[in-house]
């Protein structure tokens, strides 16, 4: 209910004073109300389901390559939109085609829903601004000052909202298209250095082991009723996190040496499939970034 408040907050943010009548309200609730379907069901756990979705798309046969260079230049379009509607697009586009891949709106709806909490948050800091003295679209008295909602703001809000938004869209197609042993191996063939490839790998595969652990502290917390009552709750995490801190030491020397035990010689290397680049893919990666550019000149 929180996240549905704060995106009805931040909808009528970006929509007081730019609509008429009862529009800002309409489109407060409408989007309250979106926010509120998308974190519905949300966990941290989702995260790791991520690598299962990108076996199981029907993109997987896709050269990678093709798929990174096209999420690239997509990408980089869409950092350079001087409008909100070409970064919606491709938000949009990236959906369908991620929905195409196999995966289910729950899904993805939940994988998104970080994203957007924390894009809620970003729109908060970047539409209003602390004055001494009222002016603009909408003013709230606080502290002998005021809080103040000014168009100008609300212009740049949207863009970088949209931005990111459109952002996130083609990262999420990307990932959740192509596993991360094949991504890494485009990376390799596009010269990036070796090492990052590397730590790249080790620190996305840590995060999933830091997570179970800390998920299993957290459940045998609970079992013991150490979250009974607030004080109580505030003790119990504080040490959850301090036995984390801990545990994410020994765990980390165990997986080097479990590495070692397994030749590890400074280079992780993957098995992965050769696949071509085929006509159809390559037509239809670069009618994306025709529709992309054209949608960039005629916003501008």
């Amino acid at each position: 209910m929180f996240n549905a408040l704060l995106g009805s907050f931040v909808a009528w943010s970006l929509t007081a004073g730019a609509l008429p009548g009862p529009w800002p309200a309409a489109a407060s609730l409408a989007l309250g109300g979106a926010l509120l379907l998308l974190l519905h069901g949300h966990t941290h756990g989702a995260a790791l389901t991520v690598d299962v979705l990108a076996r199981r798309s029907r993109f997987l046969t896709v050269n990678p390559g093709l798929k990174l260079w096209c999420c690239a230049a997509l990408l980089a379009l869409c950092l350079l939109a001087r409008t909100p509607w070409p970064p919606l697009a491709l938000f949009f586009a990236a959906s369908a085609l991620t929905a195409a891949g196999g995966v289910r709106p729950r899904a993805y709806l939940s994988l998104l829903g970080a994203p957007a909490a924390f894009l809620l948050l970003s729109g908060i800091a970047l539409l209003w601004e602390y004055a001494s003295a009222p002016g603009g679209v909408a003013n709230v008295p606080f502290l002998g000052g005021y809080f103040v909602l000014r168009a100008p703001a609300q212009t740049a809000a949207r863009l970088v909202m949209a931005r990111a938004l459109g952002a996130v869209g083609c990262l999420y197609f990307l990932s959740l298209s192509t596993p991360v042993p094949e991504l890494l191996d485009a990376l390799r063939r596009a010269r990036v250095p070796e090492v990052v490839g590397d730590l790249a790998v080790l620190i996305y595969r840590y995060i999933f082991i830091l997570f179970a652990t800390f998920r299993s502290m957290r459940d045998a917390a609970a079992s013991r009723l150490g979250y009974a009552g607030p004080v109580r709750s505030l003790r119990t995490t504080g040490r959850v996190y301090g036995g984390l801190l801990a545990h994410s030491f020994r765990r980390a020397q165990a997986c080097f040496d479990a590495m070692e035990s397994r030749c590890y010689d400074g280079g992780i290397r993957f098995l992965t499939r050769e696949k071509p680049v085929r006509a159809p893919h390559a037509l239809v990666c670069g009618a994306l970034t025709a529709g992309m550019v054209l949608a960039l000149v005629c916003g501008a």
